[in-house]
């Protein structure tokens, strides 16, 4: 299956703004085996709009649009959508009564443009956009597809990732089935959009695919399951474009919890620091971190969610040996003995940031991201991680050197680190 993206917008093409949203939408697209041809971005323009979507199909089966969907006059993307696909706007009450949702708080939003916005093309499909008033618009033509995405950055990656790409997914197994002869798969066929996710940790993707084998051939033709891994995690989504219900979805889930169960970390599809803050939240626990080869990297994961000041206290960034005996109070002899990079240092470094901070629990790190500095003893990606709690201290070494890249290596770190301790404050 072929691709473009056209990204719509004067201000792309003036270098007000910058075009993220395509390498975003390369790389989503790329992870689900969709060979993305080519990116082009054109003016807020009839003409220049319509000239780019015959051109896209020419080579593409899908084509995707990013921007020109807003509610002011500029925003002329889904009035030449109509034109280009032959029917007119008509109001949708579950647009509108989303977006008055939306806005409850906000009434002075809820303005004459702002109605403009359930209006939408009579032949779409129309997905929900879940944090924002423009809906996500999917044209069916001679097999092809166009999806027309908000260009707000953060809008269109939620929906690229909750409804966008499950639902090309979805398609793509359709029809492949199609060629073996299964029914035939349209737009007007497939009824309400239903999604699950799962996160594991600790299997690999072929392993899990193996365990959970019988299971998964066992699914009905109406639902679709995802293996999406990244840094460690794997997200397992559950997928219904068609008669299954909420209830036939909850089934399947009970079905597949007693396979990963030992893996499971949870039944939702959120960051793993706010799964944590949730967590310790729920028990009026606090958090401190002491970092080394991951830079702060922790700090700043759950510095990031609001109302982290709940359960987050502070970090200490000790990079240098001098900042975790003089701040952390890690002993001089155990980094003369075993090291920056070991059990030892990083036990110390944990229960010093606890006690600084008084804290209930405490996460260390200490580790070689590379490129240089491993050794044979220690190769790069080696990390060891610390967690100090009301029951005592564990630590354990991870090998992320497969990683390679420093980047890589510290976010798998991280990624560690935080999913051990969600274990730890589950129970």
């Amino acid at each position: 299956m072929r691709a473009e993206i056209i990204t719509i917008g004067d201000e792309l093409l003036i270098g007000q703004v910058v075009d993220t949203n395509s390498a975003w939408m390369a790389e989503r697209l790329n992870e689900s085996g969709i060979e993305l041809y080519q990116i082009t971005s054109v003016h807020d323009d009839r003409e220049h709009i319509l000239k780019a979507l015959d051109d896209a199909f020419s080579r593409a089966d899908i084509v995707l649009t990013t921007g020109g969907l807003g509610p002011t006059k500029d925003d002329i993307t889904k009035h030449v959508m109509c034109e280009y696909f032959g029917t007119t706007l008509v109001e949708d009450s579950r647009v509108r009564e989303h977006i008055h949702e939306l806005y409850k708080e906000r009434p002075d939003v809820l303005n004459r443009l702002t109605a403009t916005q359930w209006l939408v093309p009579e032949s779409a499909k129309i997905l929900t956009n879940r944090v924002g008033s423009a809906p996500i618009m999917v044209f069916e033509q001679t097999g092809k597809l166009l999806v027309a995405l908000p260009g707000v950055p953060h809008e269109m990656k939620i929906a690229m990732r909750e409804q966008v790409m499950p639902f090309l997914e979805f398609r793509e197994r359709s029809q492949s089935e199609l060629q073996n002869g299964a029914s035939a798969y349209s737009l007007e066929a497939s009824g309400e959009i239903i999604h699950r996710t799962m996160m594991l940790y600790g299997i690999a993707e072929s392993t899990l695919a193996i365990r959970i084998e019988e299971w998964e051939n066992a699914l009905p033709t109406t639902m679709h399951l995802a293996y999406l891994p990244k840094d460690g995690i794997i997200r397992l989504r559950l997928s219904s474009y068609g008669e299954a219900t909420k209830e036939e979805i909850e089934q399947q889930i009970a079905n597949l919890k007693p396979l990963i169960a030992g893996n499971l970390i949870a039944t939702e599809d959120l960051p793993l620091e706010t799964i944590l803050g949730n967590q310790l939240k729920a028990r009026h626990q606090t958090i401190a971190t002491a970092e080394s080869c991951t830079g702060g990297r922790l700090a700043a994961a759950l510095n990031a969610q609001s109302g982290a000041s709940a359960y987050y206290m502070g970090s200490v960034v000790a990079y240098d040996n001098t900042i975790k005996e003089q701040v952390l109070g890690v002993k001089h002899s155990t980094l003369e003995k075993y090291g920056a990079v070991s059990e030892q240092t990083v036990r110390e470094m944990a229960e010093g940031v606890r006690a600084l901070m008084n804290t209930d629990y405490a996460i260390a790190t200490s580790g070689i991201a590379g490129p240089t500095g491993g050794t044979p003893e220690k190769p790069v990606g080696t990390v060891w991680i610390a967690w100090a709690t009301p029951d005592g201290t564990t630590a354990e070494c991870y090998h992320f050197g497969v990683a390679r890249e420093r980047e890589q290596i510290t976010q798998r770190a991280v990624t560690a680190a935080l999913v051990e301790l969600i274990k730890i404050t589950k129970h």
